[in-house]
């Protein structure tokens, strides 16, 4: 395991209920040796969320992420089951397959080997007499998963002690919850993804209070009922509510839920759509949002329309967030902050957001 970063101080590390809570130090935001140690810690051993399952129906649709710096690929092979790998070719770790789509094998983009949808090694050119090579044994290493309620998890480290949650138990309330919405019956439509200048942790942050909604979003002010608007803790997950009253040309009128699946997995379901958002630490101040879009009904004139509108708007709230996210890291970064309280009535999220990391801080899985 990884050196414990000697900025993790016994003293920030406390369970402390929210109304006596501080923040987490400014320091976790902006150390660059917490990226390392959360990698190993936090990332490592939890469940993250790959991809919706509708999207690897046929044999050979496959797709790719990134889990918190490890290359990820998922594929339909020919039997229909869906294999999950390390997107590393076994030569010299060149990338066999990049983005989502279709195919019938997999070829590195590096050096040419071949893969089959199984994940076996089957073509080598160009590599002549090499002593003691077995093309058996010189497949793609296989990556834990799981599939529950239409969407496809993985996992690095297969540990008994895995920080995270049950996803299966997770995945089965947030389903009973928006019934009769269902997550299964859902559509991909298309991926977007926003690099962003702050350690993940503050976007997180940011996601799981809408405190900041009159004054960062004042466009979704109008739509949401603010002061409706309600937060429930739950076991190794969290939820946020809010009722959209009047149908607008990108959301219909019903419940926006809004889950947060620790550490860093987003469902946001709102009536016909279901939006996935998934948080990449690339460095100690940088980090990246994946965002899948998912639609009842992607076919229909009305449906299209609803469609463009929900992406435009929903550009539009990230690239708000994104803006107010990094001027937050520079915040932290300037010397000036250390800790700081947290709203009752607001941030419930957040304190529970920062206790599991509390809690994963002070107990490592080795």
């Amino acid at each position: 395991m990884i050196e414990r970063p000697r900025i993790l101080l016994d003293e920030h590390l406390q369970t402390t209920r929210l109304e006596r809570a501080w923040t987490a130090p400014a320091c976790w935001y902006t150390d660059p040796g917490m990226h390392a140690w959360e990698l190993d810690t936090v990332f490592r051993p939890a469940w993250q969320l790959l991809g919706h399952v509708g999207s690897l129906v046929n044999p050979g649709d496959f797709l790719v992420s990134d889990i918190a710096g490890a290359p990820v690929l998922a594929v339909c092979d020919r039997d229909q089951r869906i294999n999950s790998f390390y997107n590393v070719c076994r030569h010299r770790a060149g990338p066999v397959a990049a983005g989502r789509g279709q195919c019938s094998l997999f070829r590195c983009r590096y050096h040419g080997w071949v893969y089959g949808l199984d994940g076996t090694l089957r073509h080598t050119p160009e590599l002549g007499e090499v002593a003691g090579f077995n093309r058996g044994s010189h497949g793609l290493h296989g990556i834990e998963s799981h599939i529950t309620e239409s969407l496809l998890f993985v996992r690095q480290s297969n540990t008994n002690r895995a920080n995270g949650t049950d996803i299966d138990r997770v995945m089965r309330e947030i389903d009973a919850r928006i019934s009769p919405q269902q997550l299964g019956n859902q559509t991909f439509h298309t991926s977007v993804s926003y690099t962003i200048d702050c350690n993940w942790k503050v976007y997180v942050d940011n996601y799981l209070e809408g405190y900041h909604i009159p004054q960062v979003h004042p466009e979704l002010a109008d739509i949401l009922d603010y002061r409706d608007y309600k937060t429930e803790i739950l076991d190794g997950y969290s939820l946020q509510y809010s009722n959209i009253e009047s149908a607008t040309s990108a959301y219909s009128a019903g419940a926006a839920y809004y889950y947060f699946i620790f550490p860093n997995t987003m469902l946001n379901i709102l009536p016909g759509r279901l939006q996935t958002n998934v948080v990449i630490p690339l460095a100690h101040n940088r980090c990246r949002v994946d965002f899948d879009y998912y639609y009842t009904d992607t076919e229909s004139d009305s449906a299209r329309v609803q469609i463009d509108e929900d992406l435009r708007f929903g550009d539009l709230v990230q690239q708000q967030d994104g803006t107010i996210c990094e001027q937050v890291q520079r915040g932290l970064a300037s010397g000036s902050y250390e800790q700081g309280r947290l709203s009752v009535a607001r941030e419930a999220c957040v304190h529970h957001f920062q206790e599991c990391l509390r809690k994963v801080f002070r107990d490592p899985i080795g």
